[in-house]
Order: C-alpha cells, then sequence, then structure tokens
C-alpha cells in the first residue's frame, strides 16, 4: 500500500461510533481475555479516553487503532508507555497497519519523553507476537498459564522495546 493512502491519525470524540465497532469485530480470543466481544456502541470511558488512541483511516474509513498508556500512574514509572490494544480490520490485514500503528504508538511514546514501550500478549497469539517483534520488542518474560480461555490455559507473554537510549 502506498505510504499516502494511510493516514494514522489521534481519534477524536466523534469516532467513538465507528471505532467500536471496529473494537468489536476485530475482537477474538486469540487476542483477548475477556469472554465475550466488547459493545459496538462504546470506547471510550474515564479510563479510556480519546487522546490514548490512534486511528488508521483509509479511504475515510477507520481501518485499525492502537491504544498507549501510562502502565501505572506512579511517577517513578513515567518514562515507560504499554500498548493496551491494538486492531485491523479483517478486511486489511496483512498490507502492514498493524506495523504503522505499533510504529506510531512508540514515535508518540519517545516525542511525549517515553524510554520504553512495553505490552502483554497472549502466548498462542502467534501473529501478534510475530508483529511485535518485528518491531523490535523482545520476550522480557511470561507467565505461565495464567489465563483460562474456552477451556486452554494460555501463557501471559510481556514484551517490550526500548524507545531511547
Amino acid at each position: 500500500m502506498p505510504e499516502d493512502d494511510l493516514i494514522i491519525r489521534p481519534a477524536q470524540p466523534e469516532d467513538e461510533r465507528e471505532l467500536a465497532v471496529l473494537n468489536r469485530a476485530a475482537w477474538s480470543t486469540l487476542s483477548d481475555v475477556s469472554p465475550e466481544p466488547p459493545a459496538a456502541d462504546t470506547v471510550f470511558d474515564e479510563r479510556h479516553t480519546p487522546e490514548q488512541f490512534l486511528l488508521a483511516v483509509l479511504d475515510g474509513r477507520i481501518v485499525g487503532y492502537v491504544r498507549q498508556v501510562p502502565p501505572t500512574p506512579l511517577a517513578g514509572n513515567r518514562h515507560v508507555r504499554q500498548i493496551q490494544g491494538l486492531g485491523v480490520d479483517g478486511t486489511v490485514r496483512g498490507r502492514g497497519i498493524g506495523r504503522r500503528l505499533v510504529e506510531a504508538a512508540c514515535d508518540a511514546a519517545r516525542a511525549a519523553g517515553a524510554r520504553r514501550m512495553t505490552l502483554r500478549v497472549l502466548g498462542w497469539n502467534a501473529p501478534a507476537r510475530r508483529l511485535y517483534e518485528s518491531c523490535g520488542f523482545v520476550v522480557e518474560g511470561s507467565l505461565a498459564e495464567e489465563f483460562l480461555i474456552d477451556g486452554s490455559y494460555v501463557d501471559d507473554i510481556w514484551m517490550a522495546r526500548r524507545l531511547a537510549d
């Protein structure tokens, strides 16, 4: 896909409905510990605000998102950001949109003074793990059988990437 076809931009409150529909469509037990898909009409609340999201827009349609936040409210942890959500519309997967979103989140975190980006991914989510590894993330730890999903125990993999030296 040519670089200029895809726009990565911050979310706005008016994006909520379209983003909620995409969030629900992208939901899967491959990537989510929730037993059921999220609501298809809301995404934003007191813990999930528009400024935490970057959106991928293609031909005027939201086709992906990434959410990055401080992992804790502690002052001693301000130099770290964490990806806490990534989704790409199934009709455009495999076109580099996930990679562009991850890189945009890392760039935004770096610009805000962060030195590290972390994330958690389910052990069985091989496509996401490959994407993150290709973006420079490395496994820093795992919690064996941390989640029970659909009758199977799944590891919680912790990954990180340095943003600054």
